[in-house]
Protein backbone atom coordinates (compact mmCIF):
# COMPACT_ATOMS: atom_id res chain seq x y z
CA UNK A 1 0.00 0.00 0.00
CA UNK A 2 2.97 2.10 0.66
CA UNK A 3 4.58 1.22 -2.54
CA UNK A 4 1.55 2.03 -4.23
CA UNK A 5 0.94 5.32 -2.37
CA UNK A 6 4.32 6.86 -3.22
CA UNK A 7 4.29 5.96 -6.82
CA UNK A 8 0.59 8.00 -6.55
CA UNK A 9 1.98 11.04 -5.05
CA UNK A 10 5.42 10.83 -7.47
CA UNK A 11 2.62 10.78 -10.19
CA UNK A 12 0.79 13.77 -8.61
CA UNK A 13 4.06 15.93 -8.19
CA UNK A 14 4.86 15.17 -12.07
CA UNK A 15 1.74 16.51 -13.39
CA UNK A 16 2.06 19.62 -10.52
CA UNK A 17 4.99 20.35 -12.04
CA UNK A 18 3.82 19.69 -15.91
CA UNK A 19 1.35 22.10 -14.90
CA UNK A 20 3.62 24.58 -13.64
CA UNK A 21 6.24 24.34 -16.47
CA UNK A 22 3.32 25.05 -18.61
CA UNK A 23 1.72 27.83 -16.85
CA UNK A 24 5.17 29.65 -16.65
CA UNK A 25 5.66 29.09 -20.05
CA UNK A 26 2.81 30.97 -21.02
CA UNK A 27 3.73 33.81 -18.61
CA UNK A 28 6.62 34.09 -19.72
CA UNK A 29 6.02 34.02 -23.42
CA UNK A 30 2.48 35.74 -23.53
CA UNK A 31 3.22 38.60 -25.33
CA UNK A 32 4.79 36.70 -28.35
CA UNK A 33 1.79 34.17 -28.05
CA UNK A 34 -0.82 36.94 -28.01
CA UNK A 35 0.51 38.36 -31.25
CA UNK A 36 0.81 35.07 -32.95
CA UNK A 37 -3.30 34.34 -32.09
CA UNK A 38 -3.30 38.03 -33.58
CA UNK A 39 -2.05 37.06 -36.31
CA UNK A 40 -3.64 34.15 -37.06
CA UNK A 41 -6.84 36.30 -36.67
CA UNK A 42 -5.59 38.47 -38.67
CA UNK A 43 -4.74 36.20 -41.34
CA UNK A 44 -8.00 34.07 -41.21
CA UNK A 45 -10.15 37.33 -41.90
CA UNK A 46 -7.88 38.00 -44.70
CA UNK A 47 -8.39 35.33 -46.68
CA UNK A 48 -12.53 35.23 -45.84
CA UNK A 49 -12.81 38.73 -46.90
CA UNK A 50 -10.68 37.66 -50.09
CA UNK A 51 -12.91 34.97 -50.87
CA UNK A 52 -16.31 36.97 -50.27
CA UNK A 53 -15.14 40.17 -51.82
CA UNK A 54 -13.31 39.33 -54.19
CA UNK A 55 -12.86 35.81 -55.60
CA UNK A 56 -16.15 34.94 -55.10
CA UNK A 57 -17.63 38.12 -56.95
CA UNK A 58 -15.10 37.74 -59.57
CA UNK A 59 -16.49 34.16 -60.33
CA UNK A 60 -20.02 35.18 -60.63
CA UNK A 61 -19.24 38.20 -62.79
CA UNK A 62 -16.96 35.98 -65.04
CA UNK A 63 -20.23 33.49 -65.39
CA UNK A 64 -22.48 36.11 -66.41
CA UNK A 65 -20.38 38.30 -68.40
CA UNK A 66 -19.63 34.35 -70.56
CA UNK A 67 -23.70 33.84 -70.99
CA UNK A 68 -23.85 36.03 -74.00
CA UNK A 69 -20.68 33.96 -75.63
CA UNK A 70 -22.41 30.85 -74.35
CA UNK A 71 -25.87 31.10 -76.31
CA UNK A 72 -23.58 32.38 -79.69
CA UNK A 73 -21.76 28.94 -79.46
CA UNK A 74 -24.83 27.10 -79.37
CA UNK A 75 -25.77 28.12 -82.78
CA UNK A 76 -22.44 27.94 -83.94
CA UNK A 77 -21.62 31.70 -84.37
CA UNK A 78 -18.01 30.98 -83.13
CA UNK A 79 -16.25 34.37 -84.18
CA UNK A 80 -18.81 35.89 -82.06
CA UNK A 81 -18.35 33.45 -78.91
CA UNK A 82 -14.76 33.89 -79.62
CA UNK A 83 -14.43 37.73 -80.07
CA UNK A 84 -17.79 39.11 -78.31
CA UNK A 85 -20.40 41.21 -80.31
CA UNK A 86 -19.22 44.51 -79.38
CA UNK A 87 -21.35 45.30 -76.66
CA UNK A 88 -20.82 41.71 -74.79
CA UNK A 89 -17.80 39.92 -74.31
CA UNK A 90 -16.57 36.80 -75.69
CA UNK A 91 -14.26 33.86 -74.59
CA UNK A 92 -11.38 35.04 -75.69
CA UNK A 93 -12.18 38.61 -74.02
CA UNK A 94 -13.53 36.73 -70.39
CA UNK A 95 -10.48 34.05 -70.29
CA UNK A 96 -7.91 37.33 -70.38
CA UNK A 97 -9.75 39.44 -68.13
CA UNK A 98 -10.89 36.82 -65.13
CA UNK A 99 -8.57 33.61 -65.90
CA UNK A 100 -9.03 30.74 -64.42
CA UNK A 101 -12.22 32.25 -62.74
CA UNK A 102 -14.06 32.25 -66.15
CA UNK A 103 -14.68 28.00 -65.35
CA UNK A 104 -12.72 25.43 -67.36
CA UNK A 105 -15.59 25.13 -69.51
CA UNK A 106 -14.69 28.69 -71.04
CA UNK A 107 -11.24 26.73 -72.19
CA UNK A 108 -13.02 24.53 -73.74
CA UNK A 109 -14.84 26.42 -75.31
CA UNK A 110 -12.90 29.08 -77.07
CA UNK A 111 -10.19 25.66 -78.08
CA UNK A 112 -13.22 24.54 -80.04
CA UNK A 113 -14.00 28.30 -81.30
CA UNK A 114 -10.77 28.67 -82.67
CA UNK A 115 -10.31 24.91 -84.37
CA UNK A 116 -13.71 25.89 -86.07
CA UNK A 117 -11.97 29.51 -87.17
CA UNK A 118 -9.04 28.05 -88.48
CA UNK A 119 -6.59 29.38 -85.55
CA UNK A 120 -5.19 25.86 -84.46
CA UNK A 121 -2.53 27.04 -82.77
CA UNK A 122 -5.07 29.24 -80.64
CA UNK A 123 -7.13 26.23 -79.77
CA UNK A 124 -4.36 23.66 -78.96
CA UNK A 125 -3.25 26.48 -76.36
CA UNK A 126 -7.21 27.08 -74.84
CA UNK A 127 -7.16 23.23 -74.58
CA UNK A 128 -4.14 22.05 -73.21
CA UNK A 129 -5.41 24.37 -70.11
CA UNK A 130 -8.83 22.85 -70.67
CA UNK A 131 -9.25 20.31 -67.37
CA UNK A 132 -12.20 18.35 -65.93
CA UNK A 133 -12.85 15.21 -64.36
CA UNK A 134 -15.39 14.11 -66.75
CA UNK A 135 -13.88 11.32 -69.05
CA UNK A 136 -16.06 12.35 -72.05
CA UNK A 137 -14.95 15.80 -72.09
CA UNK A 138 -11.21 14.92 -71.45
CA UNK A 139 -11.49 12.44 -74.73
CA UNK A 140 -13.10 15.56 -76.57
CA UNK A 141 -10.81 18.16 -75.37
CA UNK A 142 -7.25 15.69 -76.14
CA UNK A 143 -9.21 14.49 -79.90
CA UNK A 144 -9.73 18.56 -81.06
CA UNK A 145 -6.15 18.79 -80.11
CA UNK A 146 -5.23 15.75 -82.44
CA UNK A 147 -6.98 17.72 -84.94
CA UNK A 148 -5.41 20.77 -84.43
CA UNK A 149 -2.29 19.19 -85.36
CA UNK A 150 -4.05 17.13 -88.01
CA UNK A 151 -4.56 20.74 -89.81
CA UNK A 152 -1.09 22.47 -89.33
CA UNK A 153 0.11 19.10 -91.22
CA UNK A 154 1.61 17.79 -87.75
CA UNK A 155 -0.05 14.00 -87.90
CA UNK A 156 2.55 12.42 -85.58
CA UNK A 157 1.78 14.90 -82.43
CA UNK A 158 -1.93 14.43 -83.41
CA UNK A 159 -0.97 10.25 -83.08
CA UNK A 160 -0.38 10.32 -79.58
CA UNK A 161 -3.35 12.88 -78.72
CA UNK A 162 -5.78 10.58 -80.63
CA UNK A 163 -4.71 7.67 -78.96
CA UNK A 164 -4.76 9.45 -75.48
CA UNK A 165 -8.88 10.47 -76.52
CA UNK A 166 -9.65 6.41 -77.66
CA UNK A 167 -7.75 5.38 -74.28
CA UNK A 168 -9.76 8.05 -72.00
CA UNK A 169 -13.46 7.17 -73.30
CA UNK A 170 -14.39 3.50 -72.84
CA UNK A 171 -17.37 4.53 -75.23
CA UNK A 172 -18.79 4.47 -78.29
CA UNK A 173 -17.03 7.98 -79.42
CA UNK A 174 -13.77 6.13 -78.72
CA UNK A 175 -14.33 4.65 -82.62
CA UNK A 176 -14.39 7.69 -83.86
CA UNK A 177 -10.76 8.37 -82.38
CA UNK A 178 -9.67 5.10 -83.62
CA UNK A 179 -10.56 5.74 -87.10
CA UNK A 180 -8.46 9.23 -87.03
CA UNK A 181 -5.18 7.90 -85.15
CA UNK A 182 -5.27 4.96 -88.10
CA UNK A 183 -6.22 7.30 -90.77
CA UNK A 184 -2.90 9.20 -89.39
CA UNK A 185 -1.02 6.30 -89.27
CA UNK A 186 -1.87 5.30 -92.44
CA UNK A 187 -0.75 8.83 -93.86
CA UNK A 188 2.65 8.21 -91.48
CA UNK A 189 3.08 5.60 -93.45
CA UNK A 190 2.50 2.56 -90.49
CA UNK A 191 -0.27 0.32 -92.09
CA UNK A 192 0.11 -2.13 -89.32
CA UNK A 193 -0.42 0.04 -86.89
CA UNK A 194 -3.54 1.42 -88.45
CA UNK A 195 -4.75 -2.02 -88.88
CA UNK A 196 -4.45 -2.50 -84.94
CA UNK A 197 -6.84 0.43 -84.54
CA UNK A 198 -9.41 -0.47 -87.15
CA UNK A 199 -9.72 -3.96 -85.62
CA UNK A 200 -10.47 -2.51 -82.23
CA UNK A 201 -12.98 -0.71 -83.64
CA UNK A 202 -14.48 -4.03 -85.45
CA UNK A 203 -13.91 -6.01 -82.12
CA UNK A 204 -15.16 -3.14 -79.44
CA UNK A 205 -17.59 -1.00 -81.05
CA UNK A 206 -18.61 -3.16 -84.07
CA UNK A 207 -22.09 -1.09 -83.96
CA UNK A 208 -20.88 2.31 -83.96
CA UNK A 209 -21.20 4.30 -87.49
CA UNK A 210 -17.48 3.66 -88.06
CA UNK A 211 -18.00 0.16 -86.87
CA UNK A 212 -20.50 -0.24 -89.88
CA UNK A 213 -17.37 0.26 -92.78
CA UNK A 214 -14.19 -0.66 -90.84
CA UNK A 215 -13.80 -3.51 -92.66
CA UNK A 216 -12.86 -1.30 -95.96
CA UNK A 217 -10.06 0.73 -93.25
CA UNK A 218 -8.58 -2.87 -92.37
CA UNK A 219 -8.82 -3.97 -96.08
CA UNK A 220 -6.86 -1.20 -97.50
CA UNK A 221 -4.31 -0.99 -94.74
CA UNK A 222 -3.43 -4.88 -94.64
CA UNK A 223 -2.67 -4.34 -98.80
CA UNK A 224 -0.59 -1.55 -97.70
CA UNK A 225 1.36 -3.47 -95.32
CA UNK A 226 1.66 -6.47 -98.49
Amino acid sequence: MANNKNVRTEREQNVAEAVSKTELFFENNKKTIAYIVAGIIVVAALVFAWINLITIPKQKEAVDQLFTAERYFRTDSFNLALNGDGNALGFKQVIDKYGKKAGQAAYFDAGVCCLRLGDNDGAISYLKKYSTKDKIMQARAKACIGDAYVNKGDVKSAVSYFESAAATADNILAAGYLLKLGLCQEELGQPAEAVKAYQKIKDLYGNSPEGYEIDKYISRAEAAIK
